[in-house]
């Protein structure tokens, strides 16, 4: 049987509720560490935490707006965001101490941790990456994937994976390839997958009662991305 906790934990001078989910067993497992949609940690990713629990990872969905709930004034989630977007080693210490709480864990193999983010989430473990974080893989769902800092990329060691919708319109194509040539000059292990007439935010169950342009549930594509997720981690943990 699984078991589930709420965790405070101190970060960018708030304080953090993350959920941390144990696989049965008592032996050591792989690793998943899971950052949220710009908004708040949310009963969707703490039910992602749960399920890969029930697949066998230690997981534990980070927290990095405080709280552990999600923003109701979307004005100030964005201010927020843009702030951290543009304070890169901010962000990276933010996913630092969710990392640190999950490598903490007694059942946590080390040597196989996976970081996964969601929108601003992606591009907050793509950060960790870019800081030379020792990660077995990195996938990203719709995520933001300009940065700061570009040549950072030569610090990745993880395997990549991008998941984006192929209708997205906050990730432009130009961005995308950027991003290609980034990996590409920095010789990472890196995949992406387009899904066809997915838009932003295609994982979210709940995103269409937001009512922004754009954002739209696509359960199909959700399927497949979390299949290719999966398939990432039984090549590299096997």
């Amino acid at each position: 049987m699984t078991t589930v906790t709420d965790i405070e934990y101190q970060a960018d001078g708030k304080t953090m509720v993350g959920r941390l989910a144990m696989p049965e067993g008592d032996g050591k497992c792989p690793a998943v560490l899971i950052a949220h949609e710009g908004p708040g940690l949310d009963e969707q990713q703490r039910r992602r935490a749960d399920h890969l629990a029930e697949l066998g990872y230690v997981a534990f969905a980070l927290d990095y707006q405080g709280g552990g709930v999600a923003m109701a004034d979307r004005e100030a989630m964005m201010a927020r965001l843009d702030e951290l977007w543009h304070d890169p080693e901010r962000t990276r210490e933010l996913a630092r101490a969710g990392l640190e709480i999950l490598l903490d864990q007694p059942r946590t193999d080390p040597t196989k941790v996976a970081a996964i983010g969601y929108c601003f989430g992606g591009y907050l473990v793509f950060e960790l990456a870019r800081a030379g974080t020792n990660l077995a893989v990195v996938v990203g769902f719709h995520p933001r994937l300009a940065t700061p800092r570009p040549l950072d990329a030569a610090n990745i060691t993880a395997k990549v994976l991008v998941c984006i919708g192929a209708e997205d319109p906050l990730i432009s194509v130009g961005e995308r390839l950027m991003f290609e040539e980034q990996m590409r000059a920095a010789g990472v292990d890196w995949r992406m997958n387009l899904y066809g007439g997915a838009q932003h935010s295609f994982t979210h169950p709940d995103v269409d009662s937001i009512g922004v342009p754009g954002l739209r549930f696509d359960p199909i594509a959700t399927e497949r991305s979390w299949r290719a997720m999966l398939d990432l981690f039984d090549e590299t943990f096997r």
